[in-house]
């Protein structure tokens, strides 16, 4: 084994990044035969974990997420990033490419406080600082409030214990990655629409990097990828950005994908729900789709998107 490792990570260092960064470091090794040392580790405070007090919509969106890591796959300090799909910002650089896409986790949401969406107390406290969760939430309950909250799991569970919120939401995958798939109530995706790219984990490397990309193609997940690939491609349709109500849910049937989305008004009382069918390699049907809901939209709605960039 070399004196230097083979390929360096770059991860966030929230307690979820590294778990996700851990997984990524064990399937590079299966795949190849390494040793552990061979996949080196680089932890990096993002921008988005410094800034916890404020929506991201406030203080500019999913790039809070992935600015340092990008930064330093440019400086050549890291040979490629991992990330939490759901945060990745829809347009990338020409220069960077999502190389590989792990075997996708459990999409659902957990509900945390109550034993359903339906039990919440009437005038209770939901924390979220998710558009998507709080609007269909007041589409299904609009007796609740919504109160923000932000965190890493370990934080939004602290404020759920300190009383911010009678009720709070997490994604089921996220919890099962930290070794705590016992809390909460698992929301079925069918009924509970997720986000776009939920429980998806990626690994971004530099374009012209094509050492780090062949090392990386071995751990790709093709269905996940397709389905991610997917859903990206609707937001991309959509033109929407973090303050923008997006849920979707992507089934693979075969070499058939099935997307199911949903857009809403903020205060959720506005929904339009369309679904298409499609081959797992078309590009154009995600789009169509976004065209479709936006087309069906009233002002309240389209007026949260930008309808595709």
């Amino acid at each position: 084994m070399a004196d230097t490792p083979l390929i360096r990570l770059g991860t966030r260092q929230s307690p979820l990044a590294m778990a996700q960064a851990h997984e990524t470091r064990a399937r590079l090794c299966a795949a190849h035969g390494w040793d552990e040392a061979a996949v080196e580790l680089v932890p990096v405070i993002a921008s988005g974990d410094r800034i916890q007090d404020r929506p991201l919509a406030e203080i500019g969106g999913k790039a809070l997420w992935t600015r340092e890591l990008d930064i330093w796959l440019a400086e050549g300090r890291i040979d490629a990033a991992v990330h939490s799909m759901k945060d990745v910002e829809t347009l990338r650089p020409d220069t960077l490419t999502i190389a590989a896409i792990l075997p996708r986790a459990d999409k659902a949401d957990m509900l945390l406080g109550a034993a359903s969406l339906e039990a919440i107390p009437e005038g209770a406290r939901v924390g979220t600082s998710a558009p998507r969760r709080a609007a269909q939430l007041l589409h299904r309950r609009p007796d609740l409030s919504v109160v923000g909250i932000r965190g890493n799991v370990a934080t939004r569970m602290a404020k759920l214990e300190r009383g911010e919120a009678d009720a709070t939401f997490l994604a089921a995958a996220g919890l099962q990655r930290l070794g705590e798939e016992q809390v909460g109530t698992r929301l079925d995706p069918e009924d509970w629409l997720p986000a776009p790219a939920q429980a998806a984990i990626g690994i971004e490397c530099r374009t012209d990097n094509a050492q780090a990309r062949d090392y990386l193609a071995a751990i790709d997940h093709a269905p996940s990828h397709a389905e991610v690939r997917a859903e990206r491609r609707l937001l991309e349709g959509l033109g929407g950005g973090c303050s923008s109500p997006i849920a979707a849910l992507t089934t693979t049937e075969g070499d058939t994908l099935v997307l199911r989305a949903a857009i809403f008004s903020t205060d959720g009382r506005e929904r339009i729900e369309h679904s298409a069918s499609f081959a797992s390699n078309d590009a154009d049907a995600p789009r169509e789709l976004a065209a479709r809901l936006l087309g069906r939209a009233p002002s309240a709605v389209s007026a949260l998107f930008e309808g595709g960039a």
